[in-house]
C-alpha cells in the first residue's frame, strides 16, 4: 500500500503539497494583477481566480471541526487568525501612512489580502452551527447565493466574502466526513485516469478564457469570482443573477477537484513549504507592494514578458518566504504565542 505520511510528521504529504501549489497561484494572481490590461495576464489571472480561493476554503474545511468550541480551539482561534490580523493590519497602516500619507487604522476593513483571516475566523465560528441542521452544505448554498442580493453586506470585517465561500469550506468539511478522499489517498494504484481527467478539465478551462477573454473583459468576470461585493453593484441587478453565481460555485468545485486530482501524493521537496504558507499568505502582500506601487507593471507594449517574469516571481516569492530563515524571523507576526493574554484556566 502507498504510504501518504511524512517520514517523521505523521502528516500527509498531499494537502502539504496542496496548500504550497494552492498559495503560490494566490501570489502569482496578485503578482500579474496589474499587468491584466492586456489579454494574456488577464487569461492567466482569470483561469487562476476561478478556483483558488474556492481551493483554500476546501482545504481549510476539510481539516476543521464542527463540535462546540472548547476553550483551546477559541484560543487557538486568537492566536492563530485574530492575532496575526491585528497585527498585519497595524503594520499595513504604517505602511500605508508612510508611502501613500493614509492616517486611518480601520480593522473593521482588511487591509488587501487579510481578507481571507477573517473569513476563516467566520467559517470556524459559524461551521458548529451548521453542523446543527440537516442539509448544511445546501444552507452554506443557499446563504452565498442569498447574500449578493442583499447591499448592507459587504466587506465590512469580511463578512460578504466569508458568506459567499462558505459553500467551499463545507464542502471540505463535507468530504472529510464521506470519506471519499481518505480512499483516493490510500488506494494502490496511481490512478492516472483521475490524473488525465484533472488536467483535461484545467485544459478545458483555460481554452475557454482564451477563446472568450474579450466577452469576459466587458462583463468584468474578476468581480463574480472575488464574492465581495452585491450582484447590483458588479452590475448584474436582475432577479437570476443568483443563478450565475451558483453557476460559478459550480465552476469553482469542478475546477478545485481538477487542480486536487494533479497534486503529488507523496512526499515532495515542496512538502515541508506546504508547511509554512500562513507565512507565505501574509508576508508575499509585502513584498509584492513597492511592486505595485512604482507602477513598472503598467502600460508595456510587450506585456507578455513582464508576465512570465511575474509567474516566476512569484514562484520564487513563495519559495523564499517559506525558507526556514523567514520563518524564524518572522514567527512572532505570523504565529504569535501570547500566554500573557489569556486568564488562567480554571481548576
Amino acid at each position: 500500500m502507498t504510504t501518504t505520511t511524512g517520514p517523521a510528521t505523521g502528516r500527509v504529504p498531499f494537502w502539504d503539497n496542496a496548500r504550497f501549489v494552492a498559495v503560490t497561484l494566490v501570489v502569482v494572481g496578485h503578482g500579474v494583477q496589474r499587468l491584466t490590461y492586456s489579454d494574456s495576464a488577464l487569461v492567466a489571472y482569470l483561469f487562476i481566480y476561478a478556483f483558488h480561493v474556492p481551493a483554500f476554503s476546501f482545504i481549510s474545511g476539510y481539516f476543521s471541526k464542527s463540535g462546540p468550541l472548547t476553550a483551546r480551539d477559541l484560543k487557538k482561534l486568537l492566536t492563530d487568525l485574530v492575532l496575526p490580523y491585528l497585527i498585519m493590519e497595524a503594520i499595513w497602516s504604517v505602511v500605508q501612512w508612510l508611502v501613500e500619507g493614509r492616517q486611518e487604522f480601520n480593522p473593521t476593513t482588511a487591509s488587501w489580502t487579510l481578507w481571507f483571516l477573517l473569513a476563516l475566523a467566520i467559517f470556524r465560528l459559524v461551521l458548529p452551527y451548521l453542523a446543527l441542521v440537516r442539509f448544511p452544505l445546501l444552507w452554506a448554498v443557499v446563504l452565498s447565493v442569498s447574500v449578493g442580493y442583499f447591499d448592507n453586506v459587504d466587506s465590512t470585517f469580511s463578512l460578504s466574502r466569508a458568506i459567499g465561500l462558505l459553500p467551499f469550506f463545507v464542502l471540505g468539511w463535507k468530504v472529510r466526513q464521506w470519506g471519499v478522499l481518505d480512499r483516493l489517498l490510500t488506494t494502490v494504484r496511481g490512478l492516472w485516469w483521475l490524473r488525465a481527467a484533472g488536467a483535461a478539465v484545467l485544459a478545458a478551462w483555460l481554452a475557454v478564457v482564451v477563446l472568450l477573454i474579450g466577452t469576459f473583459r466587458d462583463m468584468h468576470l474578476q468581480a463574480w469570482f472575488f464574492y465581495d461585493d452585491s450582484y447590483r453593484v458588479i452590475g448584474a441587478d436582475q432577479w437570476w443573477a443568483g443563478g450565475v453565481r451558483l453557476g460559478f460555485m459550480a465552476l469553482g468545485v469542478l475546477l478545485t477537484a481538477a487542480f486536487l486530482a494533479l497534486v503529488p501524493r507523496r512526499e515532495t521537496w515542496v512538502s515541508d513549504l506546504g508547511r509554512a504558507t500562513m507565512y507565505i499568505y501574509l508576508l508575499h502582500s509585502f513584498v509584492l507592494y513597492p511592486i505595485r506601487e512604482t507602477g513598472i507593471l503598467k502600460g508595456h507594449d510587450d506585456a507578455g514578458v513582464w508576465l512570465a517574469a511575474m509567474v516566476l516571481a512569484g514562484v520564487a516569492i513563495s519559495l523564499a518566504l517559506a525558507s526556514p530563515l523567514v520563518r524564524r524571523v518572522f514567527r512572532p507576526l505570523v504565529d504569535p504565542k501570547p500566554r500573557w493574554l489569556f486568564a488562567p484556566t480554571s481548576p
